[in-house]
Parts: structure tokens; C-alpha cells; sequence
């Protein structure tokens, strides 16, 4: 047993507080709060927004086979997406070298500012994920790479 100070105030837990990871792995298992909002796009990757707060946009997508979100980062934007269902390729470009992630339902990925990635469904199923943004709203701006250079801005 430990002691806990007279002064001491037990604050609420913030649902912001939470690690983006925890936020989407939540969101992930209660389908109730995004089942009804899923759709399967033949021709992109769909996305709708779940919940939007002053501190994060929470975003469902899925994926078609051969599906992908071409390279890009999310600018000043930090978060984490979760694989809920099927299999995504993660290809993180950090430099000249590509670095590739291979995500499975539970998994999950994080990202901060200027992380340059692409995602993709390289499987025969559809994937869906639960995608988390936190310190601005959802962007993507969009990079080629160079065997050289590594990722350049488009």
C-alpha cells in the first residue's frame, strides 16, 4: 500500500490525454460507434470521419485489394492508425532507403510530423482501419521518391 497525500487531486481522465494509439484501438473495438458509416469504394480507398474534437479527428477507412494512400505525410500532424480487419503494407521512406510494415487486424502504427509513408492493401481482402489525427486537422501532402534523395515534396 502506498499513501496518497491530503492535496492530491485525482483529475478525470481526458479521452485526449490518451496515447493515439489507445484512442484508436477503442474506437476500433466498439464497431457500434463506426459499422453504419463503412463503405467499400471500387475505385479508392474510402474514408469517413467517426469524431472530430478540438484535439483530434478520428477517421474509419477501408481498403480495397490494391487499394493505397500514395506517399505523403501529414505535415505538423501527429497520430496512429490500427489495422481493424484485413492486412495493410506500411512503406516508411525515412531517407534513400524504403522501410516496409506488415500490419495485421490489432496492429498498429504511429506517426508525428513530417513522417513520409505510404499504405497500401496488398492482400486478396478488404482492409478497414481506425486512423487518429492529433495537432491539426487531417492533410496529407504528397512526396515522390528518389533512389537518391529519399522522399521530395511534390
Amino acid at each position: 500500500m502506498f499513501a496518497v497525500p491530503e492535496n492530491t487531486i485525482a483529475l478525470p481522465q481526458s479521452h485526449a490525454a490518451l496515447h493515439p494509439v489507445r484512442i484508436a484501438l477503442d474506437v476500433a473495438a466498439r464497431r457500434e460507434r463506426w459499422a453504419h458509416l463503412l463503405r467499400y469504394d471500387p475505385d479508392t480507398r474510402f474514408a469517413a470521419l467517426v469524431e472530430k474534437t478540438e484535439q483530434q479527428e478520428v477517421w474509419l477507412m477501408s481498403w480495397l485489394p490494391g487499394q493505397s494512400a500514395d506517399l505523403h505525410d501529414h505535415g505538423a500532424t501527429s497520430g496512429a492508425f490500427t489495422v481493424v480487419s484485413g492486412a495493410l503494407t506500411e512503406v516508411v521512406a525515412p531517407g534513400p532507403r524504403q522501410v516496409l510494415h506488415h500490419l495485421v487486424a490489432g496492429q498498429s502504427r504511429v506517426f508525428g510530423p513530417n513522417y513520409v509513408h505510404q499504405v497500401r492493401n496488398d492482400g486478396a481482402d478488404p482492409a478497414v482501419t481506425i486512423h487518429v489525427y492529433r495537432d491539426g486537422e487531417r492533410t496529407m501532402r504528397p512526396f515522390r521518391f528518389d533512389p537518391v534523395a529519399g522522399p521530395l515534396s511534390l
